[in-house]
């Protein structure tokens, strides 16, 4: 990677001053490697506690250290210590010279993996996600760089991000979009041959859009980011980069021609030439078309054209859900489309049949016709997949199938708590880190742990995500006036002692964020039980074009703040990064309910059970893969699906509140003589250790390395050749 990237330069644009002796804090902070290091962030930390909570951004936090305020720290023998330790760590890690790929495929010689996705969740502090995809696509970049893949991933950079969420009184959800410093983020502008920002041309219908290029660092891997904000631009084209998934159509295809075709034109800008090329998603579908536009002017017919950026082209898909699927009116494709064909000679309705789909342009068909390897992201969205795009099959193709699989997972540190992972480090030895996939080491390793020491654990963690609860509530509160005596009140809200539920997800309609509430009576009866009481935790956003998602919000609002289950349940607003790893760290139960088979994968349940919180899922997505009976987790609905949907919500409701009545409830309250509920930790670590290792990013992109990128590195003509692959334990 380091051969790949030599040639790319960046310089920071914040004025960062920093004593000689702690010098290396500036690549530390520019290196996104510190989002998943506890120990880094500690360090980050130390160097001025409030300052690091209200920013939680290294870059943030050094720019406005005061130059006097080194001196104490230099003489602090902790954090000299803490600095030495972590940047040896750091050296160790990204100039390590042996990685997972290194040593399988010490001969490849193919260009980088190069991967597009309209979103990355990499930390709270770089607004470029919404929600699962986006989180999705980081795990995989920080996994790409664990397993030393010749990688690189590209994106938008988003002056505002996603919305910012407050909830009104009365429940409505209301939007904001701050404006962002780029100059005081993680990132770095990347510098063109003359030494300046790198800007490249993007034909955009009948005009030219310039986009700059900023480079974030992520580990040993890196992510390009394109932005249209620069005064280069008409001031009507600058807001093209303005806020992710915007909802206007125009401006959202105008954003989707800009990651597609800006991304590859950037790529050709650094002279990097991929081995492999994987569209996450359709959002990116329209890099075809800039890749067509080069073959062409090299005298290609357009048949022979398209095979042959296919041949090293992946494409995953993410739902099964129609709105997911993005689409556009024909006449808007052509708009931006007819100079392009104009150009190369190119008849527009050839170029159209690409993607149409009943009457629509459907990026997730072109996404299909223009790649050779093509998969879901669980075993039965691949099955539903099939059935949804199998009439896509080539010509003389008519059997086999069309998507394969590769069920997604989590980068497991990312996610994990810190006090749980001084638990592994200390019961199951640090090497757990580099036996992520291994089952064998968990399923021997995780009943070492005692029983005492795993629960102590949770029980901080679960305190720590209360205090963090009552925080936020408190602030929503005093900002909607509310009196001393009810911000006092806070104090009391959430008992560490209760049995605690945590939702958290978008809340499009399907995932069924209301399902709880179908029969409100037995609902009340469970929260309310005398002996064996339940506290529900919930967090989400709407799209703002989302109105059937934003009145479930206001409903669950609504009876969290003025119904007599306030207390029991409880709504937090402005759902990110932060607020899902609290969550998935210190609730008991995670409970993910959507309509079967919608729900393509989800990985929030993966993130709940490292930390040793059992699922409490439909058997949809990734749950078909896990559950074991009961042991790890419970299943709702028995998998069972009607035509009916309000059959359907009337047989899974009517399931999920006899399990929490007779199996959930009951066993988490059942104490032995020491007060610890030794079931109860049993299902934690039956959790732990058949989860982790199965549902892991080494995992997911080791799969996608040995059944995805190379062969289409492969067959787009790179050269290669391998040891064999280290066996996966399954």
């Amino acid at each position: 990677m380091d051969r790949l990237l030599s040639h790319l330069r960046s310089a920071p644009l914040a004025d960062i001053e920093l004593p000689r002796q702690v010098g290396g804090l500036r690549d530390l902070a520019y290196n996104l490697w510190w989002a998943w290091n506890p120990h880094a962030r500690r360090l980050f930390s130390h160097i001025n506690p409030s300052l690091w909570a209200i920013y939680r951004n290294p870059v943030e936090l050094l720019i406005n250290i005061e130059p006097h305020h080194w001196e104490e720290l230099l003489e602090d023998e902790i954090f000299m210590t803490m600095y030495q330790s972590v940047m040896r760590d750091f050296n160790r890690y990204m100039n390590a010279r042996e990685t997972w790929f290194s040593r399988n495929y010490p001969n490849y010689r193919g260009g980088p993996f190069v991967y597009f996705s309209t979103e990355y969740g990499l930390h709270e502090c770089l607004r470029t996600y919404s929600g699962g995809l986006g989180v999705l696509s980081g795990d995989h970049c920080k996994s790409a760089s664990d397993l030393g893949l010749p990688f690189i991933a590209v994106g938008l950079l988003y002056k505002s991000g996603y919305f910012e969420q407050e909830i009104e009184p009365d429940g409505r959800q209301q939007h904001f979009y701050p404006s962002y410093d780029f100059s005081r983020l993680p990132i770095l502008p990347v510098l063109g041959d003359n030494g300046r920002h790198l800007h490249v041309e993007v034909p955009l219908g009948d005009r030219t859009v310039q986009v700059r290029v900023w480079v974030a660092r992520i580990g040993r891997i890196c992510l390009l980011l394109l932005d249209t904000d620069t005064p280069r631009n008409n001031p009507a084209d600058r807001p093209i980069t303005g806020q992710l998934y915007v909802s206007g159509r125009e401006m959202r295809i105008c954003q989707e021609l800009i990651l597609g075709m800006g991304g590859v034109r950037v790529l050709e800008a650094l002279n990097i030439q991929p081995g492999c090329w994987h569209m996450n998603e359709g959002h990116c579908a329209f890099l075809g078309f800039e890749r067509l536009r080069k073959l062409l002017l090299q005298g290609a017919k357009f048949g022979e054209a398209v095979k042959e950026i296919a041949k090293n082209s992946v494409f995953t898909t993410h739902t099964p859900v129609p709105a997911g699927n993005e689409q556009f009116d024909l006449g808007l494709v052509r708009k931006y489309l007819i100079p392009f064909c104009a150009e190369l000679g190119v008849n527009i309705e050839e170029l159209l049949a690409l993607g149409q789909e009943n009457g629509q342009f459907n990026l997730t068909v072109l996404a299909i016709r223009l790649s050779s390897y093509r998969n879901g992201v669980s075993k039965l969205h691949g099955v539903v997949s099939n059935q949804m795009w199998n009439h896509l099959q080539p010509t003389g193709k008519s059997s086999g199938k069309l998507i394969q699989s590769i069920t997604n997972g989590i980068h497991t540190e990312t996610w994990l708590g810190f006090r749980m992972a001084d638990l592994f480090d200390k019961y199951l030895t640090p090497a757990w880190r580099d036996n992520l996939i291994d089952e064998l080491f968990w399923k021997r390793g995780v009943p070492n742990i005692p029983d005492e020491e795993l629960w102590n654990v949770h029980q901080l963690q679960k305190e720590a995500l209360i205090l963090f609860a009552r925080g936020q509530i408190r602030n929503q509160l005093a900002r909607h006036g509310a009196s001393p005596d009810e911000l006092r009140s806070v104090e009391e809200l959430l008992d560490p002692q209760v049995l605690t539920i945590g939702f958290a997800r978008r809340f499009a309609t399907y995932k069924r964020a209301d399902l709880l509430f179908h029969d409100f009576e037995r609902l009340r009866a469970i929260l309310r039980h005398p002996e064996r009481p339940v506290q529900i935790l919930f967090a989400g956003k709407a799209h703002p074009a989302d109105k059937p998602g934003q009145e479930l919000i206001r409903r669950i609002f609504e009876i969290s703040r003025y119904s007599d289950l306030r207390g029991r349940i409880v709504f937090l607003e402005n759902y990110n990064m932060r607020v899902a790893r609290m969550m998935v760290q210190g609730v008991d139960v995670w409970l993910n309910n959507p309509r079967r088979p919608h729900e393509a994968s989800g990985t929030s349940g993966m993130k709940a059970a490292c930390n040793g919180a059992p699922n409490f899922s439909i058997a949809d997505g990734w749950w078909c893969e896990a559950a074991d009976h009961g042991k790890n987790g419970w299943t709702i609905g028995e998998g069972k699906e009607f035509d009916d949907p309000a059959a359907q919500d009337a047989h899974d409701s009517e399931s999920l509140y006899r399990l929490l009545e007779t199996e959930i409830a009951p066993r988490f309250y059942k104490r032995n003589a020491d007060g610890l509920p030794v079931e109860w930790i049993k299902t934690m670590k039956a959790s732990i250790a058949t989860i982790t290792p199965r549902f892991s990013t080494a995992r997911m992109v080791r799969d996608y390395v040995v059944d995805a990128y190379l062969p289409a590195a492969k067959r787009g003509g790179a050269m290669m050749t391998a040891v064999a692959p280290e066996p996966q334990v399954w």
